[in-house]
């Protein structure tokens, strides 16, 4: 599949909230969970998830620093409520990424690490002379 087509797919699912496959994750993703979180674990990264497409279904995984696993519409629940009002502008961003490399037959997994805005509040304030 062409990476546009796979693009709308990714953005009917994690923008439109439209269904992911179980069948899907367990196929194609819920073998590499142990693997995944060691990465997580070496990388220090708060979450890790992968999204995968096939014969136009979407799933994809959230793995957590604790290894809690979520899974499609739960995981896509919990990545929203961890980025707020940033959940979109990501997905923007990273849905033609993603849809590249589903297209070139790659799993797409990324870590990723919180910010504390209250740690970091003023941290790139202009600098005073």
């Amino acid at each position: 599949m062409k990476s546009k087509q796979i693009a709308m797919l990714l953005r009917k699912a994690l923008l439109e909230e439209g269904e992911m496959a179980q069948s899907l994750y367990e196929y194609e993703l819920e073998e590499h969970i142990d693997y995944w979180y060691e990465g997580l674990k070496v990388d220090r990264d708060d979450f890790v998830f992968a999204v995968t497409e096939n014969s136009g279904h979407v799933a994809m995984v959230l793995i957590m620093a604790d290894k809690a696993v979520l899974v499609n519409e739960v995981a896509r629940a919990k990545l929203s409520e961890f980025w707020q009002h940033n959940y979109r502008i990501n997905m923007e961003k990273l849905i033609p990424m993603m849809a590249k490399e589903l297209a070139d037959d790659t799993l797409y997994v990324t870590g990723v690490k919180v910010v504390d805005r209250k740690r970091t509040k003023g941290v790139w304030s202009k600098a005073k002379f």
